[in-house]
């Protein structure tokens, strides 16, 4: 999920909070502590020294019932860095030069080579993968190292799933909707199988692009 070199050198309890609070929009610390199988008090030291250093903000929300307000954990915009974009203002300009000096088909098909490329990493990334569930999940850790916020699991009623809370080129697809397609089709080539992706609430409750892997073997 997070590029191995931050993992390495940061405190794993503190890239846990902020996995789980990425995914679920916020979250009290009873919560957190039971995803991540830590006691209470450790998880709300981490979470005060992260507030602390503004990487987290309080989100109170009154209770159905009587009680005070409930106390929810968000993350802040000095959490962005850790979710990279891929540096969509230069390339958004450089497709619409590409666009004027070219025509209008032309940036879709400069990034068809770019997915080519990504595919043919994702495949070396997947190869070793002895089943499709493994080799699935090889494919979710490939994304996550190169900048997705991925999270795979297995649901009884539609298979194996991958969640994914950031793309780093969101801004992108925006403005190239076409590239969806492209690029859920490089997956199915890299899978062999059928991928349906769409946008929905994941797990945890906050939208994010769902990816269902079809034909597990």
């Amino acid at each position: 999920m997070f590029p191995q070199v931050l993992c390495d050198i940061s405190r794993p309890s503190y890239l846990g909070i902020i996995g789980e609070l990425k995914r679920s929009g916020g979250l009290a610390i009873p919560e957190l502590a039971k995803l991540l199988e830590m006691s209470y008090m450790g998880v709300k030291q981490h979470c005060v020294k992260l507030e602390e250093m503004g990487y987290l903000k309080v989100w109170r929300v009154p209770r159905v019932q009587v009680g005070r307000p409930q106390k929810l954990y968000q993350l802040t915009r000095k959490c962005d860095p850790l979710f990279p974009t891929g540096g969509s203002g230069l390339v958004l300009d450089l497709l619409a030069g590409v666009k004027v000096a070219f025509g209008e088909t032309a940036p879709e098909k400069l990034l068809y080579h770019y997915f080519e490329n990504e595919r043919d990493d994702w495949l070396k990334a997947v190869r070793p993968g002895k089943s499709l569930v493994e080799k699935a999940t090889r494919f979710a850790d490939a994304r996550g190292k190169s900048g997705h916020f991925c999270h795979c699991h297995y649901s009884a009623a539609e298979g194996f799933v991958i969640e994914e809370y950031h793309h780093p080129l969101h801004q992108i697809f925006k403005l190239y909707p076409g590239l969806v397609v492209m690029e859920t089709r490089m997956i199915e080539q890299t899978l062999g199988t059928r991928v349906d992706r769409s946008e929905r609430k994941g797990s945890q409750g906050v939208k994010c692009t769902v990816y269902l892997i079809s034909t597990l073997g």
